[in-house]
């Protein structure tokens, strides 16, 4: 399918007048990195980890020469950029690309590989379903798809492979949705969490979260724009709670504890509100339907790391995954 950026016009009229040296921390099929040079930008680093998104990009990047790319992560854009620029967009979690190919492994409608991999390296969904624990499986299903049949499903999980391992994306779906009630007419495919927890578990997605809205702290001048596109409930507490406690307007927790000490806010939120799709843009794009974005703008105090714990990041015991 045409890769549709997502909440490109609410972002681009939230920022206006677009202007100076950007980062598109999650390239993808570049939608974000063109619309904001042809809405004024004068360049646009574009990141990405994923070296698909390169190798289709060099097919048409020469058409737009305020465009440049890195391979790497957005936790590293301070240093991929080398200087500060003037505004950051991060559209998170997967790509319509990476959705559609079904070699990829990232959708449970379509047959392939068992991968799931956003930079095609390093340990595989089928990797993590075939080795890891039953009771890791489990915390994962629960914690990053709030999949609350979680043990019922790592349970049939762990039995499963032992007669065969999993190697394909209909298999793992198919043990899933045998655990789960038959969904009605517009429910979401029984999959859809588990999917989702097993996709950020190993892409380590929370965490490089967390390290991404700081590594963009680092890289913004004073009145720059932060802008975050999030696609589900997790990641968008995470920024909402990143930009309340950078702004200064964390609610507090009990209105008879003392006043905390005044810190400098970091960011100000010109929008208080997450931004959704109109009618419009749900018509033509369907994948729009969760998408919310955020938007904050730099402010000249100190960069500050964030309180991972702070910002309700699920954390169990696991083997090297939050």
């Amino acid at each position: 399918m045409p890769h549709v950026p997502v909440l490109l016009a609410p972002l681009l009229a939230a920022v206006a007048p677009v202007a100076g040296d950007w980062i598109d921390g999650t390239f993808g099929a570049g939608g974000y990195a063109r619309g904001l040079l042809a809405a004024g930008a004068k360049s646009v680093l574009g990141i990405d980890r994923d070296p698909l998104a390169h190798e289709l990009a060099s097919g048409w990047i020469a058409e737009w020469p305020g465009l440049r790319l890195a391979l790497g992560t957005f936790s590293e854009m301070d240093e991929l950029a080398g200087v500060p620029v003037d505004g950051v967009v991060l559209d998170l979690g997967v790509s319509s690309m990476q959705l559609d190919l079904a070699e990829r492994g990232f959708s449970f409608q379509k047959d392939g590989p068992l991968d799931m991999r956003m930079s095609q390296s390093g340990p595989s969904a089928a990797d993590l379903v075939n080795t890891a624990a039953e009771g890791e499986i489990a915390d994962i299903l629960y914690h990053y798809g709030e999949e609350r049949a979680s043990r019922r499903i790592a349970r049939a999980i762990v039995e499963t492979r032992r007669t065969a391992p999993f190697e394909t994306t209909l298999q793992l779906a198919g043990v899933i949705a045998r655990q789960l009630p038959r969904p009605k007419p517009g429910e979401s495919h029984p999959a859809t969490r588990s999917f989702q927890a097993i996709r950020i578990a190993v892409n380590a997605e929370f965490d490089q979260l967390v390290e991404g809205l700081a590594a963009a702290e680092r890289a913004l001048k004073p009145g720059g724009w932060l802008a975050v596109v999030t696609f589900h409930s997790l990641e968008d507490r995470i920024v909402k709670r990143f930009f309340q406690q950078a702004s200064g307007a964390e609610p507090a927790a009990n209105r008879y504890a003392p006043a905390r000490a005044g810190v400098a806010p970091r960011f100000t939120l010109p929008v208080k509100k997450a931004i959704g799709p109109d009618e419009a843009e749900l018509a033509a794009n369907p994948r729009s339907r969760s998408a919310k974005l955020r938007v904050a703008v730099r402010t000249d105090a100190p960069a500050r790391a964030p309180d991972a714990d702070a910002l309700g990041l699920p954390r169990f015991n696991s083997k090297g995954r939050r």
